[in-house]
């Protein structure tokens, strides 16, 4: 029996059922692709794919409904790719295994792929259901669209016939969107020389924090969970000023979109300070949970013994990094003058990892719904990096959707919320 034989509709959970079994992290769309031309083929229904990869399945009109206006139902394959510390799973061959909980769908150690995988769904219930009497459908999956948005950007207007576009994937029940945030990735690289460590009367500790809420930094960059990458180098900070340390390595977050949950921090320091910092740690805990502990119900700080490294990066270089990753602004830049309680300019710091090749690299994305706040939080992330003497490289920029309040699709939208829920939509 399918775990989601309450669910309704049942169409959609059927499918959202198979698409959970299908591996589709960015850029590895392959299996999620060939699951979309074989449902066209077995349902008679024509389909066609692009360079980008990008996938159309037509339905065609109803009988009686050929003058009726075609419209295009649009998500995208691709799912973020995230698991559990300590959880073996393949993301190239692993499905994702959910389950329900008090009425919520989740996943066993993994992100669920809801974004877009319930999109996927919905599309393909409108598709399959042979009761729906409607004009012309055009079902529009893209790819890459959580790590590059390169389906979108190299998708040729001409590739459907639509004028009319409605875009499965957004998250919140009882909300009609009708603009999105434009976005830009912000990244650096700094190099650094290595120096031979001198390591008599030393130990090697690992500084960690982990159980953060994480999520979407475009869904929930305003919610004030904590960045793993700040508060660990926070804490660093915090040890540096007391004791006499060296640092190792910094890392933490694994993509570009997703606020990081899990960082870590290798430190070098002298034996006899050991008791110190574990006291420095407790004092840091204890501060947490007075500051994000509402919020941030999960985390854990711990300090674990590790191999003392035969070389680590110059103080100089460690310590630009430190103030790099506190100066990088992580959150909310601006609100929407216009609309109550909407983000309109937003960073988020992604990542930081040390290469094998003494490099340090450094990644942020920025959102905004305005061409120039987009353009101004980039620049303030860059002047950050420029600052630390790093090499700085501005990519994967997209453009913002902007409001169409006269919308003739979103009155109709608001028209069709309000007789199936009685209320008006946000």
């Amino acid at each position: 029996m399918s775990i989601f034989y309450r669910q309704r509709p049942a169409l959609v959970w059927k499918y959202f059922e198979e698409i959970c079994r299908i591996p589709r992290t960015s850029r590895n769309e392959e299996k999620i692709r060939k699951y979309l031309l074989d449902f066209a083929s077995e349902k008679n229904l024509e389909s066609k794919e692009d360079k980008a990869g990008n996938i159309l399945i037509i339905r065609p009109a109803s009988p009686g409904m050929e003058k009726v206006k075609s419209l295009v139902l649009q998500s995208h394959m691709d799912m973020v790719g995230e698991k559990e510390t300590g959880l073996r799973h393949d993301w190239l061959r692993d499905p994702v295994i959910p389950f329900v909980r008090n009425g919520w769908v989740s996943a066993k150690g993994t992100t669920l792929g809801a974004d877009d995988g319930i999109g996927i769904a919905a599309q393909l219930a409108v598709l399959s259901d042979k009761r729906l009497r409607t004009g012309k459908i055009e079902a529009l999956f893209t790819v890459d669209e959580e790590t590059g948005m390169t389906g979108a950007n190299n998708l040729n207007p001409e590739f459907f016939e639509s004028r009319t576009l409605l875009n499965l994937d957004s998250e919140d029940e009882g909300i009609i969107y009708i603009g999105c945030a434009g976005g830009i990735e912000t990244s650096a690289t700094i190099s650094y020389i290595p120096q031979r460590l001198i390591a008599d009367d030393s130990i090697c500790l690992g500084l960690s924090i982990s159980g953060l809420h994480g999520g979407h930094s475009g869904d929930e960059i305003h919610k004030g969970y904590g960045n793993a990458i700040k508060l660990i180098s926070r804490l660093v900070r915090s040890v540096q000023s007391i004791c006499k340390i060296k640092l190792a390595s910094i890392e933490g977050g694994n993509l570009r979109n997703a606020i990081p949950r899990e960082a870590k921090a290798v430190i070098v320091a002298g034996k006899q300070d050991y008791e110190r910092i574990s006291n420095i740690v407790d004092d840091y805990r204890r501060l947490l949970v007075k500051e994000i502990g509402t919020v941030e119900k999960e985390f854990v700080i711990s300090v674990t013994n590790e191999s003392l490294p035969e070389f680590v990066p110059d103080n100089k270089t460690c310590s630009r990094v430190l103030e790099a990753i506190d100066c990088l602004p992580h959150g909310v830049i601006d609100w929407s003058k216009e609309m109550d309680d909407l983000v309109e300019t937003s960073s988020n710091l992604a990542s930081v990892r040390f290469s094998e090749n003494n490099r340090i690299n450094i990644v942020t994305t920025q959102r905004s719904s305005l061409e120039t706040g987009k353009k101004k939080a980039a620049e303030m992330a860059a002047e950050c990096l420029r600052k630390a003497g790093a090499e700085v490289k501005h990519s994967q920029s997209y453009p913002g959707w902007q409001p169409n309040l006269s919308s003739e699709i979103l009155s109709i939208a608001k028209l069709s919320y309000r007789r199936l829920f009685g209320k008006e939509p946000l």
